[in-house]
This record gives structure tokens, sequence and C-alpha cells, in this order.
């Protein structure tokens, strides 16, 4: 492939990522998602637009939409992604706030009380990376200061200083508790691969704008405990579940994180401008991408939910994975120059447009079958079901298509 057809592929890859954002995953979000009643956004849609009123609020969602309206307001100066963040931001510090103890809720009811009061450490980081991205959109130093306050809770009440990590939750109180599962996916365990994922990507961000001395010590930490701990270093997929001394609890094998973690652990390392540690985490992405490649990737382009060792027990393809899919291969494209991985990445952007937007009723479905038929999950817009993957691999790929345009300039 020449650099003359990659740049035709350039220009034409960032025109449909940019209409796919603006139009069908913006412009979704803007029109369908603001609860007109009770302020804020629903908690749940469904496929054919059905609002599901009484649905419970996550601070999963809510979280991820500040960050995704913060960044489509920095990119694109909007003034209704403006809005839309300015809204998110209003009714975390007003309704998700624990005022008493500190941190957020998890989960609220349709009105706005609390629902949920646990602190569920993956919870506690979305808001350090929501605050984190607001403050680069807005400058506003409030949010700064939120995102500080809520990795100051992390690191004072969730941090191990035994076995290093993070534990999965504690109660409302910031007091140990028995319910630690993140979801009724997740088993009960200490620790979990997903939140030290998103502990990282949040600490990531959170550097961009505050680089303590401390928060550097962390980053570096969560980078190399993620390669030490979290990544086989056989398979180069992520171990899921572990007890507090990081003995592995599960056998599962998750693509979507897999090919996830490969471009975020890159990211913290780029961020923290540790050359060594850069070096290093890009061999484990590598070994990472080509996992997922050579084991999770499907002929028609879409990535698999699940394996157990060498058998795929999910073979349904969620709409995130892809999403992540396409950043994820194309990093390593980034990072090797070599053609499969670049072709790898538009092909899953191809999966996506023919399989995984939904042209009736816009966005993006939760799921299709292996036949590429639309899964039995309705939501449309839930306590997961959010823009965060998707607006975030169209972000990704616009600015690193516009930069191999300024470097091939």
């Amino acid at each position: 492939m020449t650099s003359i057809i990659q740049s035709e592929i350039r220009t034409k890859w960032a025109e449909e990522l940019e209409l796919e954002l603006k139009d069908n995953i913006l412009g979704f979000w803007l029109k369908h998602s603001f609860d007109e009643q009770c302020g804020g956004f629903l908690g749940q849609v469904n496929r054919d637009l059905t609002i599901v009123a009484d649905a419970p609020k996550s601070l999963v969602l809510n979280t991820r939409l500040l960050w995704t309206f913060s960044y489509a307001y920095r990119m694109y100066g909007d003034a209704s992604y403006l809005s839309a963040a300015e809204r998110a931001f209003d009714y975390l510090n007003k309704h998700f706030a624990d005022r008493a103890n500190g941190g957020y809720y998890w989960m609220l009811h349709a009105d706005g009380s609390p629902l949920e009061g646990k602190k569920q450490i993956y919870g506690q980081a979305f808001a350090v990376y929501a605050y984190s991205e607001y403050f680069r959109a807005t400058k506003n130093l409030q949010a700064l200061d939120y995102a500080i306050q809520a990795y100051r809770l992390i690191e004072q009440y969730g941090y191990d200083p035994v076995y290093g990590g993070y534990i999965e939750a504690l109660s409302e109180a910031w007091e140990e508790t028995d319910d630690l599962s993140l979801s009724d996916k997740d088993l009960n365990e200490k620790k979990s691969m997903n939140t030290h994922l998103h502990v990282l990507e949040a600490y990531t961000n959170l550097y961009r704008v505050w680089q303590s001395v401390e928060l550097q010590a962390q980053l570096t930490s969560l980078v190399r405990l993620t390669i030490q701990h979290i990544v086989d270093e056989h398979t180069g997929h992520f171990k899921l579940f572990f007890d507090e001394a990081w003995q592995s609890q599960s056998q599962h094998i998750s693509y979507g994180h897999d090919i996830e973690g490969s471009w975020l652990l890159v990211e913290a390392a780029e961020v923290l401008g540790d050359a060594a540690l850069l070096e290093e985490t890009k061999k484990v992405a590598l070994k990472m991408a080509d996992a997922v490649l050579t084991r999770g990737y499907d002929t028609d382009g879409g990535l698999f939910n699940e394996a157990l060792g060498d058998t795929i027990i999910d073979d349904h393809k969620d709409w995130w994975p892809q999403a992540e899919a396409v950043v994820g291969f194309y990093n390593a494209y980034q990072l090797t120059g070599k053609e499969t991985y670049l072709e790898a990445s538009l092909r899953s952007w191809r999966f996506i447009q023919h399989a995984i937007v939904d042209q009736t009723y816009g966005e993006w479905y939760w799921s299709v079958k292996r036949d590429g038929s639309p899964s039995d999950n309705m939501q449309k817009i839930s306590a997961w079901k959010c823009p965060y993957h998707n607006s975030r691999a169209c972000f990704e790929l616009l600015e690193r298509l516009q930069l191999a345009d300024v470097q091939q300039d």
C-alpha cells in the first residue's frame, strides 16, 4: 500500500469518522438523552426510543457523558456540546456527590435521590476522568479540584498498601464491604482488571493537567503493576479477577478489554514521559494486540466478546469492543508500521458501519449475534450503554489520522 493510497484512505476515513461522531453519536445523545422531567439524563431508553421513566441513573453513565461532551467541546468548540457537558457537570455535583462522606454515589433513583451509596472505585475513577476532561475543555478550576479530591479519596481508601493496586469497592462511608462486584456479570473478588484499567486511564487524564509528584508515582506504579500482575506474560491476555494478593481467580478472556488495554497502557507511558517505561509498554501492547488479532478477531472484522482458553464462549459482538478494536489495532500500526494492523483497524471500522450502527433509530446497537443480527438486549441508553467507547474511538482516530497527515506533509 503506497503512501498516496494511504493518504486517500486517511481523508475518506476521517470524513466517515467525523460524520458518525457528530451526526449519529453526539447528535443522538443531544436529542434523546436529556431528562426533561427530573433533570440530568435519562436512565434508560430502549432501542426503539421508548423511555423507561423510572429507570435508575448510574454514576458510570453520567460521568461518561461529562467526559464525552467535554472532549467534544474541546475538539470542536460547539456550544451545544458545552451545554450538555455543563448539564452533566451540574447534575453530578447536585445529585451524585455524597456531601456527608465524600465521593460519589453509585446509583440514583430516577428522581435523583440516592439509591445505592457504595463507593465503587471504578465509579470514583470515572469521576476523576470526567472532571479532568471538563477542566481541559473549560479551564474550570472547580472541576480540577473535584478531580483531585476524587483521586485522593481513591488513594486514601481504595489503595492496598500491602500488595499494591486498588480494592473493588467500599461502603457508603468508605468502610470495608463484602459487596465488591461491579455488576452481576462480575466475580465478587477483591481486585479486578477492569477497575485497574479505568483507574489507569483516569490517572493518565488527570496527570495531563496536574503533574504532581505523588500522582506521577502512582500512575507509574499502576502501569508496572498492570504489566506484572494483570497481563498474562505467556498469552498476552488480561487476567480478569484476583484476590488481594494477586492470585488469579478466573480463566476467562475479554477481547475488548485486551485491545483497549493495549493502547491505554501506551498512552499512560507517553503522558508520563518515561522513555524506558514506554518501550516496555509498547512490547506488551503489541503482544496483546497480536493475541486479540489471532484469537478474537472474526473473518467479518468483528471482535468476539469472550473466550475460555482457546474456546470462544460468547460469540456475540458488543458495541464497545468493536470501538476499542479500531483504536487498538491502529495504535499497533502506529507502533510498527505493519499494514496488517492498519487493515484490521479498517475492517473493524467497516464492521461497525454495516453491523453495529443502528440505521433505523440511530446510535449503535448494544450487540449483534455471530450472524450479524441485533442481539436481544434492547437498551440504547442505560447504566452501561454510554457514548464513551464509540465517541472516543472517533476522537482518537481523527486525531491520529490528522497527525499522520502532518507527518506525511
